[in-house]
Parts: structure tokens; sequence; C-alpha cells
């Protein structure tokens, strides 16, 4: 017999071969299965797990912005206990000692709206500019179409002496967003103008430039505190970290409804409201100059 007779397998031995190799593809497979089994289960709970995270922070941040905020708390430096920021010529401020507003010596607000509203301090003392003051909120779009149309007169009378310019910043919005952004707003603001009061009007520009539209979260609180740094201004981590100015934006706001002010821009020239009873029909521009006239 002849090699390769003797080196021929039989068919049972040949049939025996196949079965073994079926089987260890077979067992391969499964052991292949069994691993993308794994990697997808490990898969879906890594998932699981970065939403649970992403939700838990929403949540966490959504409980802190939304949390009560104290009655009583300090104006910022600069800030006066009207809850307003004076604006002079060019970045000066109108430099204040801070003090202690407490909202829970506010009235509420009168039961029918008054013939005219007399908004503390928005009077000029005597020898000074006419004064304007501006009730606003940050996430107003007439706010921002008033500003759009007058900052620029405003500045250059703030800057030639003529006037001074005050921001009363409000929450009155705070319903407008998920996230209170008028009142987050309005706190980083004062933070600003707490550390750095040369930054505040250009703040306020930057506020109004990127207003977030109504119904949404608004802009996040390190976009805030982007935004401040963004424009030389110092840090504002801490101070809107812990709300620090909260409670004077809650005054201010309760301030505002207790005098009868009902919306925003509310806009007074040395104490006397525009747009309202004989002023109704007057561009704003011709208010003010008659007041500056007047004023000699």
């Amino acid at each position: 017999m002849s090699p390769a007779n003797d080196a021929r397998k039989s068919k049972a031995e040949r049939t025996s071969e196949a079965r073994e190799k079926a089987r260890l593809i077979r067992e391969a497979q499964l052991k292949k299965d069994k691993r993308n089994k794994l990697l997808i289960g490990w898969g879906i709970v890594v998932a699981v797990v970065a939403i649970l995270a992403v939700v838990a922070l929403v949540v966490t941040t959504t409980m802190q912005q939304n949390a009560p905020v104290a009655d009583s708390g300090p104006t910022p430096a600069n800030g006066n206990v009207h809850g307003g920021i004076t604006l002079l010529a060019n970045t000066e401020v109108a430099k204040l000692d801070p003090a202690t507003v407490d909202a829970a010596s506010v009235g509420e607000p009168p039961q029918t709206a008054p013939a005219e509203i007399v908004a503390p301090g928005a009077e000029a003392e005597a020898g000074k500019p006419v004064k304007v003051v501006l009730y606003i909120d940050f996430i107003c779009p007439v706010c921002k179409n008033f500003e759009a149309q007058y900052n620029e007169q405003l500045t250059t009378l703030r800057n030639e002496g003529k006037i001074s310019v005050e921001y009363r910043a409000l929450g009155f919005l705070d319903n407008r967003s998920s996230t209170n952004y008028s009142s987050r707003a309005a706190n980083a603001a004062a933070c600003v103008v707490n550390e750095s009061p040369e930054k505040y009007a250009e703040f306020v520009d930057s506020l109004f430039a990127n207003q977030p539209a109504e119904g949404g979260a608004g802009i996040s609180d390190n976009d805030l505190k982007k935004m401040a740094t963004d424009i030389g201004a110092k840090p504002i981590d801490k101070c809107v970290d812990e709300k620090t100015y909260r409670p004077f934006v809650k005054f201010t706001t309760k301030q505002a409804a207790a005098i009868g002010v009902t919306g925003t821009p509310t806009v007074f020239v040395d104490g006397q409201q525009w747009g309202k009873g004989a002023s109704a029909q007057t561009p704003f521009p011709e208010f003010l100059q008659a007041a500056i006239t007047a004023k000699g």
C-alpha cells in the first residue's frame, strides 16, 4: 500500500473533524455574542449614568436658581437704597457706601394704579444735572429697544455733564424664563458694579446686546461670569454663585411694584414720568431736552 493510501482519512474521521470544527466555530461565536452583549450592557449603563448625572445637574442648578431669596441683604458698593446704580460722565459711577435693604419692609402694590407715580430718589438734588431714572428688566424686549434708540443720546449728555442716568434693574419678568433670569442678570450687574464700577455701563450694554428670548432658560450663570471677564471686569464668580445681591434685586423689584410700576421700561426725568399723562405723546428726546433747558 502506498503512503498516500496510508494518509487518507476515513469518512467517519472526516465527519468527526468537521463536527469538531463546527463546534469550535459555534463556541467562538457564542463567546463573541456574550462579549458583545456585555459591551452593549455596559454601554447602556454608562449612558444611563451619564444621563442621570446631567439630569441631576440640571435639577440641582434649577433648584439653586429657584431657591427662596432672603429679604434682607447688602447693596453693592456704588448702589443706592432705591436699587439704583447712577452713571455719570464717561465710565464714572456715583460713589456710595454699602448699605442694607430689606424687602420685608416694603408695602404691597396699590389696589388701583396711581394717577402719578412718585419714584423715591428720582429727582435731582439742587445744583445737580438732570436725573434720568430707568426701571428696567434685562429680558424685556421693549427695554432693549429703548436702549437701542436712546442710549447714544443718553451717553452723550452724560459725558457733557448735563444728565446722570440711574438704572434700577428688576426681576419683574422672572416668570418669562425657567431660571429667574431677570433677577440673575440683575444680580450679575450688581456684582460687576461692586467689583469694577467702571465696567458697569459696558456690562449693561452687553446684557442687552445678548438678550435671550423670553420663555427659555436665559443666559447661564457661567456665561454671565464670562461676559463680565470678557469686558475686563474683575471675576464675579463667587458673587454670582452666592447670589450676593439677589436680596437687593428683590427689594428693588418689590419697591417698584409698591409705588405703582407695572412694566418696564418705566422712565423718570427729574421725578417726572415720561409717557404718562401730558407727556404721553411727547417723544423722549424732546421730553428730556425740555428738562435740561428748564434747569438752565
